[in-house]
């Protein structure tokens, strides 16, 4: 049995494609391990993988707001580094996949004599205008070598969307697409869901309020939920609109007419599974929120409402997203490539090639 060590980190939506690309590995029969960080372990644990101790790994967890230096430092965490190292020392692994922000556990793997691949759980464009902008700068003056650990892996496996992330393909780059779940549609009455990010943003509150104010006079069901980083009860909830701190979005996405986001890939690939466009409210302009919602925006699925655009223009995106128009079209169109991209499986199969040493990948 080959043994794979999964490297990830207390993000939000980065853990979830990272956990299903090796809940499909592990049902081929790989040895699946999980290094992250200790808020991490119970959600580890609880999909059903080893989790690696960790020791010199910084304590980071995706509540709260973080300050640019936070953020720097819990990427360039070398801590990790050291972790993986010992890790692999204490138990050798065949591969591992490190998701792209680990940036100081990929520079330890890089020479560490072990085959590693890296996960894109973004929009390529975004990871290499991250890494040329002042973030890879100053990971740099820190001795880290983010550039050469991309070069040096076997695979860097993309979870973006050919029709929105134009993506170089090679030898050593899978397009797998997005990494989601979804289900057939269910007719119904017209619905909004509003789903912000469960990673701890600064202004969440006020953009959520924004959006129960600006969708309180639609022709449809509104369901918010609000996460585990505001309180519904510090909300003013008009009626009519209901409020939960957590639905399951396997219950909603099937009816949702629009979703209302912060522009999380996740978010929006699984809204589009389920040919819903998508209206997004930035929330951070640091992440890819903007670039995702510019995007759907380019595609005809979906509507940019910038910081400060205010209930007024959440009401006006969202109603022209609920008519009929040309907009259902190109969500629909979107929705049937995320519907059939290889995702997972294609992940596992370039992953078994490296391990194969076939060097071969597959993509779009």
């Amino acid at each position: 049995m080959t043994e794979i060590v999964v490297v990830t980190w207390d993000g939000g939506g980065n853990v979830a494609p990272a956990f299903a690309i090796a809940a499909e590995l592990a049902a081929r029969g790989h040895g699946i391990r999980v290094l992250g960080h200790r808020s991490q372990r119970e959600a580890i644990e609880a999909a059903g993988f080893a989790p690696v101790a960790v020791h010199e790994t910084r304590d980071f967890t995706a509540g709260g707001t973080h300050s640019d230096r936070e953020l720097v430092a819990t990427f360039g965490d070398r801590g990790t580094g050291r972790d993986l190292r010992a890790e692999l020392a204490r138990r050798p692994a065949d591969l591992v996949l490190v998701d792209a922000l680990t940036i100081g556990a990929l520079d330890a793997v890089r020479t560490s004599g072990v085959r590693y691949a890296v996960l894109e759980h973004f929009f390529d464009g975004y990871y290499q205008g991250l890494l040329r902008g002042p973030l890879g700068v100053v990971l740099r003056a820190k001795g880290l070598r983010p550039g050469r650990a991309l070069r040096g892996a076997a695979v860097r496996l993309v979870t973006s969307l050919p029709a929105l992330d134009d993506v170089r393909q090679g030898e050593r780059v899978c397009q797998v697409g997005p990494v989601v779940t979804w289900a057939p549609r269910v007719a119904d009455e017209p619905t909004v869901l509003v789903s912000l990010s469960t990673f701890g943003y600064a202004g969440m509150g006020e953009r959520l309020q924004d959006a129960l104010d600006g969708c309180s006079e639609l022709d449809a069901r509104v369901v918010v939920t609000t996460g585990p980083h505001v309180d519904p009860a510090s909300l003013r909830v008009p009626a009519g609109v209901e409020v939960h701190r957590f639905v399951p979005h396997d219950e909603l996405m099937p009816r949702a007419s629009v979703v209302v986001g912060h522009g999380g890939h996740g978010t929006a690939m699984r809204a589009l599974a389920h040919d819903a466009p998508v209206v997004v409210l930035p929330m951070d302009p640091r992440s890819d929120h903007l670039m995702v919602g510019r995007s759907l925006e380019r595609a005809g699925a979906g509507r940019v409402v910038p910081t400060g655009g205010g209930p007024q223009a959440v009401a006006g995106a969202v109603g022209a997203l609920l008519a009929d128009g040309p907009h259902r079209a190109a969500a629909a169109r979107l929705g049937e490539a995320v519907r059939s991209a290889p995702g997972a499986t294609g992940a596992a199969d370039a992953l078994e090639g490296v391990l194969a040493g076939s060097g071969q990948t597959s993509g779009r």
